[in-house]
């Protein structure tokens, strides 16, 4: 990784698993990081550990629920008080498989935690990104995004049958959709900024604790969460990445390996889906991007 010196780093889910290990890397580089954490005590108990180490950076722990409009509208609000500059913007944080439930703003808690709180929180973080030389937004999706489908007329798993895998899958696809059609809006709009997305491959993390049956298979297969961050850590500093690219593991099935760039299902490239995507998105989160 080049030396990160002088650079701003804000990582979502900077508290454990994949982006804990995001957040120390980066640290241990140079960088400013800012763990953006729901729970504050697990936030400064991750910042105590990073700083325990080899750490060269500086860090800062704030609080952003992202399944809380108002919590994304404080903290963007604290950081931009904060800093006149944003070099990262890693959209790591999510929730996978729940029983069913919702976001404080009525939405279903993985497509609004895991898309709908990170695109709301890449638009109002947008005039620092744009202002920052190299700046890049990367967004962590999943393998499971070709198992998803968007499904306008039922965002929010209203009027079906709510199944945790295949909402999972929908947020993770739309986590995609979001990250290309940044990139293209960003080439429109002539800004420098760019638009990175990343997956872990099988990375034993947190973020399997609703499914028994993945933390059984941990311990035989998963990866360890510092080889799971490197595709982000790749998309995020790496010059090789290319903007509108897509990172993860380069073994069989991404499922384990080191970071190449992937390729993704033809639904995460439909431009007509992106783009209908994007405006619901905008409606729902009641803002528009600055583009």
């Amino acid at each position: 990784m080049p030396d990160q010196s002088g650079r701003v780093a804000v990582v979502t889910g900077a508290n454990t698993g994949i982006g804990l290990e995001t957040a120390e890397a980066l640290a241990r580089r140079g960088t400013h990081v800012v763990l953006a954490c729901r729970d504050q005590a697990k936030g400064r108990s991750a910042a105590a550990s990073i700083a325990a180490g080899d750490a060269s950076g500086t860090l800062d722990v704030m609080v952003l629920d992202l399944a809380d409009l108002a919590s994304v509208r404080a903290f963007s609000a604290a950081f931009r008080d904060g800093f006149d500059r944003l070099d990262l913007l890693i959209n790591n944080a999510g929730v996978m498989w729940p029983p069913a439930s919702k976001t404080v703003d009525g939405f279903e808690l993985q497509f609004g935690t895991n898309h709908l709180g990170h695109f709301a929180l890449t638009a109002q973080l947008l005039d620092r990104l744009r202002t920052t030389s190299g700046s890049r937004v990367v967004t962590v999706s999943s393998v499971s995004h070709r198992f998803g489908a968007i499904d306008f007329d039922d965002l929010h798993w209203e009027s079906r049958k709510y199944h945790p895998n295949r909402a999972y899958g929908q947020s993770k696809l739309a986590n995609l959709l979001f990250a290309y059609e940044l990139q293209r809006r960003l080439d429109r709009a002539g800004f420098e900024t760019m638009s990175v997305a990343a997956h872990p491959g099988y990375t034993g993390t947190d973020l399997q604790r609703y499914s028994g049956f993945l933390r059984l298979l941990n311990p035989l297969v998963a990866m360890p969460t510092w080889r799971g961050a490197l595709p982000t850590l790749y998309a995020a500093t790496a010059s090789g990445a290319e903007p509108g690219g897509y990172y993860g593991p380069d073994g069989f099935g991404e499922l384990r390996g080191y970071p190449t760039r992937v390729g993704s299902s033809s639904e995460s490239r439909d431009e007509a889906v992106a783009a209908k995507l994007w405006q619901v998105s905008e409606g729902l989160i009641g803002l528009e991007f600055a583009l």
